[in-house]
């Protein structure tokens, strides 16, 4: 009887063990999508490296921001991170109400990865081919005008409200629940431009059902190298990408978030991901605690100003 307690107590404490070392990374949108994509890919390869376990765990809703919510009242032991998008991280706080954490408070920044270039396409049947001719078709038809987003919020939302302050025309917004609807809709012409990323548009615009007219990146995407961005074509400075990078709570251990950090960018910075981010409209762009978290906060405050700027709100 003896040996087997101390049996059972020595499969209960390896057990014990085992679970300790399994790490979540939540996301903040349902499984498929482009960033729970990336977050499997990344789970995958830096346990080995860090000698763990780690899960993806989806939570989704407002825009990303319910798994940040969930983050800031989670353990700082570095055993749960959130692979936030820019809306999530420096959008939504500008646009609703609450949403349940202090971005410039509540999280350690860890790493970013990568950005998802956003592209201006139009229904092919709208007799523009460039963004001047664009502008001057809004300004001759206002009424007719309208863009499609992913939903209210997003940046596919935001991305065009700022491109509409600056350019001065008058666009009518429908939001749709999520890319694939709004893109059905795009192509048949129930609503006639949109902003979304490469991996969204890109199988549209090779079929020919949507045309391309800008990138609406700061520079000409590899996937469509001929195409003139939206600053080469009288919009300097615009530049959109749904960045995404990774956040455990504040005071997690400093050796852990650096640990992490660079177990992150070694994966991202590998050929296989990167040609993996390359199928996937993904640009690499990594940056450490430090940098990252600086970026953050130029990030957090030029959103708030185009918020602003745009009179954007969500209820």
């Amino acid at each position: 009887m003896k040996r087997i307690m101390i049996a059972a107590l020595a499969i209960f404490l390896a057990a014990q063990a085992q679970a300790a070392e399994v790490s979540r990374i939540v996301v903040g949108f349902p499984p498929g999508q482009a960033t729970d994509i990336i977050a499997r890919l990344i789970a995958e390869r830096i346990g080995p490296i860090l000698g763990e376990t780690f899960i993806v765990e989806n939570r989704p809703g407002q825009g990303g921001s319910i798994a940040l919510a969930g983050l800031a009242k989670s353990q700082p032991d570095g055993r749960t991170l959130v692979l936030a998008p820019l809306a999530s991280m420096v959008a939504n706080p500008h646009l609703y109400k609450s949403v349940g954490y202090d971005t410039l408070k509540d999280f350690a920044p860890v790493a970013l990865i990568c950005d998802l270039p956003m592209l201006l396409v139009v229904n092919p049947s709208l007799p523009v081919k460039t963004v001047p001719e664009l502008i001057a078709y809004a300004k001759a038809h206002p009424d007719k005008f309208v863009y499609a987003s992913s939903g209210n919020g997003t940046l596919s939302h935001l991305g065009m409200e700022d491109f509409k302050r600056r350019a001065g025309i008058t666009m009518l917004h429908i939001p749709y629940r999520g890319s694939a609807p709004a893109m059905t809709d795009l192509m048949a012409g129930v609503v006639n431009s949109a902003m979304d990323t490469v991996a969204v548009t890109q199988p549209f615009i090779q079929s020919g059902g949507l045309r391309l007219i800008a990138s609406g990146y700061s520079q000409r995407v590899p996937a469509f190298p001929d195409t003139p961005t939206l600053a080469e074509q009288g919009f300097p400075g615009f530049g959109l990408a749904a960045w995404l990078g990774f956040v455990v709570p504040a005071d997690t251990p400093k050796e852990r978030v650096e640990a992490l950090s660079a177990a992150i960018i070694k994966v991202v910075q590998s050929d296989d991901i990167g040609q993996k981010f390359v199928a996937l409209g993904v640009i690499q762009r990594t940056a450490g605690p430090e940098g990252f978290g600086a970026f953050i906060k130029s990030e957090y405050s030029r959103w708030g100003e185009i918020v602003k700027a745009t009179g954007a709100r969500v209820d």
